[in-house]
């Protein structure tokens, strides 16, 4: 059967008697398009996403066995089309406009606009106050969404206003921008608003970038507009946009509300997302009105969780707008009144490093002090050496400084032709400037880190937490607060230091009760008899699990033998690469983490050699020999869960996708390390499939043996 032309009309042919397959599939497309505006809009989802995607896959299932199903506003074509070689453009019915930017930011600017407006008016000082409709200027990318009969049909970008570019296929990606709007729709609308994207997905965008890297993006609005004119639609899909509606374009057969401010709230009973910071909410009128609007914003502006630069003013009334008309292409009844900008330029005096809690070096840029996002800077990430080196950062160079909101500022680029005199390319350091420990950096990756993790001081709470949890040695009550107050008191350097601890120290500390700090050493003392394997994943040697920390204390049985294998030796551990054997010689090859061994041995810190054996033979376990990892976030399943659930079953999750790697599974804002296994071939699993699998003792999907 032919695939039908899902964008080829508006209108589909009418069916004298609907199937049940039809009447399902419509019902099904309802209820997602209800509960997908309940999650992207309204932020108060009514299902599990478990629930969500049988609903989804019922769908899909029911479109592939019956293709004259599908429909241009069904869900699952949110994702759809074939990569480009480029967009088509577009000519606007009505002419997508800018508006005056005034860039006085202090009140001065709102009450400007406000005496202009009374006089092309001809008000006197006697009329009363004009009313005006203010709301937020997002910083991102102006997008027109047409829809016939209440269907998305064409979604295109500003342009020069009077003709843009087709951007549908990569628009039909974001959750927010409905493909039906809902009740009592025109036969033509228009919407217009931004295409924006959050910080906190920019930032997740970026790190992911990092990891794999790649180039990074300079701020939300470049990495919004990069990822809508993104020829593959696969790829926009990944980068998480959002979207606010805030005008119209053209309309036919609706009558367009008296004001703005009841136009956006006809759109927002239509499903389109519009942003609750507006005068609907506050009835502002006239200057007074527009000042407090534009200062409490500016208040709330760091604590938003999206980008603006300013306060949009429009007069309420659609009448006069009317009779105000336009300037130079430009409405004269609105205006944009800006913040201060949150990039600046400044001077890199110097480039120092910073030891993060789990090792990590960081170059950061020491700056000439800036005021820049309602703040002054005086230092800024260059995140690793391969950004600063792609960036071409050196001191004494003039760069740009951004910081929004509670985001660490960074320098986001190098002004050319500004440097003064030749200056050397900045080096990593080969020893911790913490500790003195040698400074790795692992093949593929970005970050260099510091091999001193129970010695440095940099890592020490990170330390202590990661011996103290339930999965390694297990300190009951010792939490971030207490190991806080260990640390900055100087109580705690090492993890020896654990086990000098006292009641009457600990009973010292600020709001601790004598019977509480008793239970404290009730568990170190606990604590001493452990296992092998618990407390070699205590130690917290990088890229050593549980699973691996039980495969080698099965394989040596003595934690000496451990610590003195060579790489050869180690490599014959089962699952235990190059990456992990190098790692683990490096960690035992540092003087003062053998002695923190020692110390602890001393401390009475006893183990046996292996963990009690499982009653059930592990060869019979339905995920024995097999390696997944794990990327996203899944429905109902945490990390932990999911890994616990996997090594009770017999397999081992590792932290990187490789050749034998034998699964992947995927929840939402899976990041590269999906990239890589689609590349490789591993077979991709949802959290669905995972269940399956550990509820069968063979695997119910087909097995890819691992590739040599």
């Amino acid at each position: 059967m032919s695939q039908p032309d899902l964008f080829g009309g508006s209108e589909l042919a009418p069916a004298s008697a609907p199937s049940p397959e039809a009447e399902r599939a419509a019902a099904l497309r309802e209820l997602l398009h209800a509960h997908a505006h309940r999650y992207y809009v309204l932020d108060d989802p009514s299902i599990p996403d478990a629930e969500y995607d049988k609903l989804f896959a019922e769908l899909q299932a029911l479109e592939a066995a019956h293709p004259e199903l599908l429909t241009p506003d069904s869900p699952t074509q949110r994702v759809l089309g074939k990569v480009l070689d480029g967009f088509t453009p577009v000519r606007h019915a009505v002419p997508m406009l800018s508006i005056r930017t005034e860039t006085d930011t202090e009140a001065s600017g709102a009450e400007a606009f406000d005496a202009r407006i009374r006089r092309e008016l001809c008000l006197t000082e006697t009329d009363p106050p004009v009313a005006y409709a203010a709301e937020l200027k997002f910083d991102g990318l102006a997008i027109n969404l047409r829809y016939e009969h209440g269907v998305l049909v064409t979604a295109a970008t500003r342009g020069d206003g009077e003709q843009g570019e087709d951007v549908t296929q990569n628009i039909r990606t974001v959750g927010q921008i409905p493909l039906k709007l809902q009740g009592a729709v025109p036969e033509v609308l228009e919407v217009r608003g931004e295409v924006y994207m959050r910080r906190d997905d920019f930032e997740a965008l970026n790190e992911r970038q990092r990891e794999k890297g790649e180039k990074t993006f300079v701020n939300p609005r470049n990495a919004a507009a990069g990822a809508v004119r993104q020829l593959d639609p696969a790829i926009a899909a990944q980068r998480p946009l959002s979207f606010f509606a805030y005008g119209l374009g053209e309309v036919q057969g609706w009558e367009v509300p008296a004001t703005h401010s009841a136009m956006l709230d006809a759109l927002q009973a239509m499903g389109m997302p519009v942003c609750e910071h507006r005068t609907v909410a506050l009835g502002a009128t006239g200057p007074d009105g527009l000042v407090a609007f534009h200062q409490r914003m500016g208040a709330l502006r760091d604590s938003l969780p999206f980008d603006i630069d300013g306060i949009v003013y429009k007069v309420d009334s659609r009448a006069l707008q009317e009779r105000l008309g336009f300037v130079s292409r430009e409405p004269r009844w609105a205006v944009a009144h800006k913040y201060p900008a949150q990039e600046q330029l400044t001077q890199v005096d110097g480039i120092d490093i910073q030891v993060g809690r789990t090792g990590k070096l960081t170059p950061v840029a020491r700056l000439k002090p800036v005021f820049v996002g309602g703040v002054t800077v005086t230092n800024a990430t260059l995140h690793n050496l391969f950004e600063l080196r792609r960036k071409r950062v050196r001191v004494g160079d003039t760069v740009i400084v951004r910081r929004a909101g509670d985001v660490i500022p960074e320098v986001v680029g190098v002004v050319a032709g500004e440097r003064p005199a030749y200056v050397p390319n900045f080096r990593m350091p080969v020893h911790c400037p913490v500790c003195g420990s040698t400074v790795v950096r692992e093949r593929g990756e970005v970050d260099h880190r510091c091999t001193g993790g129970l010695f440095c001081a940099a890592q020490r709470k990170q330390a202590l937490l990661h011996f103290a949890q339930r999965r390694a040695v297990e300190i009951e009550g010792l939490g971030d607060k207490l190991v806080d107050q260990l640390v900055d008191g100087g109580l705690v350097r090492t993890l020896p230091d654990l086990y000098k601890l006292g009641v009457m120290k600990l009973a010292a500390l600020d709001r601790m009760a004598d019977k509480s700090a008793q239970n404290i050493v009730a568990a170190l003392e606990k604590s001493k008899q452990t296992t092998l394997p618990r407390f070699l994943f205590g130690l917290g040697i990088r890229h050593v699990g549980e699973a691996t920390a039980k495969d080698l204390a099965r394989h040596f049985g003595q934690i000496d033998r451990i610590m003195d294998a060579p790489e050869e030796q180690l490599l014959a551990v089962r699952d235990v690469g190059p990456v992990v054997a190098r790692s683990i010689r490096t960690f035992f090859d540092q003087p003062h983490n053998r002695e923190v061994v020692e110390q602890l041995r001393a401390a009475g810190v006893t183990w046996t050699e292996h963990e009690p054996s499982a009653a059930a033979d592990a060869a019979s376990l339905p995920l024995f020999g097999k390696t997944l990892v794990l990327t996203g976030t899944l429905p109902t399943l945490s990390r932990e869960e999911a890994k616990a659930l996997i090594e009770e079953a017999g397999g081992k999750v590792a932290g990187s996708v490789s050749k034998k790697t034998h699964y992947v599974v995927a929840g939402e804002e899976a990041g590269s390390k999906l990239e890589k296994a689609q590349t490789l071939g591993v077979p991709i699993l949802d959290e669905a499939g995972l269940q399956a699998l550990l509820a069968s003792p063979s695997p119910a999907l087909p097995e890819v043996p691992p590739q040599d």
